[in-house]
């Protein structure tokens, strides 16, 4: 009985300890990941576009690789100059190269999320098509994303030292409306194989209450 206990419990710290809790150190080359691992990995069979829930069976001309902490973004908060000056720069690759904050998106919605911040537009503000709502310089996305984009948020803050793009108050809302659902996790679940390292937040989203 003793050591079927050791057993186990070795068994479960070896299977707890499987993916890297911290920051993408697998990769650093961002075109290569977005080509090999995202489009040609990750969603090798297809999917659902992000935000407005559409089904593909490969990447055509009107999806894209769009990213819930967006680039400009992480350049700003680097101060290492332009997209060229930035992509010489291992920490920006590195972070550039995370497949956490990568998901597919529509060309059009990718273009009008730039320079914008997260924030709750309430029904005033109507929604387009896809359940998005947007204000000026504000995005809200639809409810069904919204946990997922405080999660994702959380892991890019917390893991690389970055801002939030918007009230922590928000995000955290937004976890608890809208916990990891099948999909989510099933994603996360492939990344971490593929990347080597979890989103804690969506391992444990109570996490999202701590920061």
């Amino acid at each position: 009985m003793k050591n079927l206990l050791i057993i186990t419990t070795t068994l479960a710290l070896l299977l707890s300890t499987t993916f890297v809790i911290g920051q993408n150190t697998r990769f650093s080359d961002p075109k290569t990941v977005i080509k090999e691992q995202f489009w040609g990995n990750l969603y090798m069979d297809g999917g659902q576009s992000f935000f407005c829930d559409e089904q593909f069976s490969k990447k055509g001309f009107m999806l894209t690789e769009g990213y819930i902490y967006p680039l400009a973004d992480v350049r700003n908060a680097l101060s290492c100059g332009t997209s060229r000056e930035c992509e010489q720069d291992n920490r920006y690759r590195q972070i550039a190269s995370d497949l956490h904050n990568m998901v597919p998106v529509r060309n059009r919605t990718e273009l009008r999320r730039r320079n914008a911040r997260y924030e709750d537009l309430g029904t005033t503000v109507k929604e387009d098509d896809c359940g998005i709502r947007e204000s000026g310089h504000f995005f809200e996305p639809p409810i069904r994303v919204k946990g997922d984009v405080a999660r994702t948020m959380s892991y890019m803050v917390n893991t690389y030292d970055l801002p939030w793009l918007g009230s922590s108050r928000v995000f955290q809302s937004w976890n608890r409306i809208d916990p990891p659902d099948d999909r989510e996790l099933s994603r996360h679940k492939r990344v971490a194989e593929i990347q080597g390292n979890e989103n804690s937040f969506i391992a444990d989203p109570t996490r999202v209450e701590q920061l």
